[in-house]
C-alpha cells in the first residue's frame, strides 16, 4: 500500500469519525467554528458539508490531518479525538432530525470529553450491577457535576443509583 492510499484511507476514517457517534474522548474545548444560526440536518455530514467547523483541540483542520503530518509528528494522537464542540453540533443535527435521545447521547459524550479516559473506565465499571453502593454512585455523580461540569452525566448516574436501589442491583444486595 503506497502512502497516497494510506492517506486516503486515513481521511475516510477521519470523516466517518466526525459523522458517527464517536466514543472517543477529547481534550478540553477546541476552536471549532460554530455557525451563527442553528445547525440542521442539512448540515450533515459535517466533514463533507462544513469541514471548516471540524477542528482539533489544537486548532488543526481536517486538511491538516495527512499521512505526512502524522509521520512528521505534527499531528498527535490527541488531534485524532473528537471534540466536545463537534459532538454538540452533532447533537443539534440529531435534535433537528427529531432524534432527541441521540442528541442527549451526543451531549453526554461531549461532557465526558473533559473526564480522563481512565476515570471514564472506572465510572463505567462502577455502574455495572453489584459493583457499587448507592453512596459510591452518588459520590461519582457529585464528582461529574462539580469537578467536570458534566450535569447530564451526573443526572444519569443519580438515576442509575435510584434504579439500582429499586432493582436490588447494588453491591451487597441479595
Amino acid at each position: 500500500m503506497n502512502s497516497e492510499s494510506i492517506e486516503t484511507l486515513v481521511r475516510e476514517v477521519l470523516q466517518k469519525m466526525t459523522t458517527a457517534n464517536g466514543q472517543e474522548t477529547a481534550a478540553p474545548a477546541s476552536p471549532a467554528v460554530k455557525p451563527n444560526s442553528s445547525v440542521s440536518v442539512a448540515d450533515y455530514p459535517l466533514a463533507n458539508k462544513h469541514p471548516e467547523w471540524v477542528k482539533t483541540s489544537s486548532g488543526k483542520t481536517l486538511d491538516d490531518i495527512t499521512l505526512e503530518n502524522v509521520l512528521n509528528d505534527s499531528v498527535k494522537s490527541q488531534d485524532m479525538r473528537i471534540t466536545p464542540e463537534v459532538l454538540r453540533l452533532q447533537a443539534e443535527i440529531a435534535r433537528d432530525a427529531g432524534r432527541e435521545r441521540l442528541a442527549v447521547n451526543f451531549e453526554r459524550a461531549a461532557e465526558l470529553t473533559a473526564v480522563p479516559d481512565d476515570r471514564v473506565l472506572e465510572i463505567y465499571n462502577a455502574l455495572r450491577p453489584y459493583r457499587s453502593s448507592k453512596e459510591e454512585l452518588l459520590v461519582i455523580a457529585d464528582e461529574l457535576e462539580n469537578q467536570y461540569h458534566a450535569t447530564i452525566c451526573a443526572a444519569y448516574v443519580r438515576e442509575a443509583a435510584t434504579l439500582y436501589v429499586q432493582r436490588k442491583k447494588l453491591r451487597g444486595d441479595d
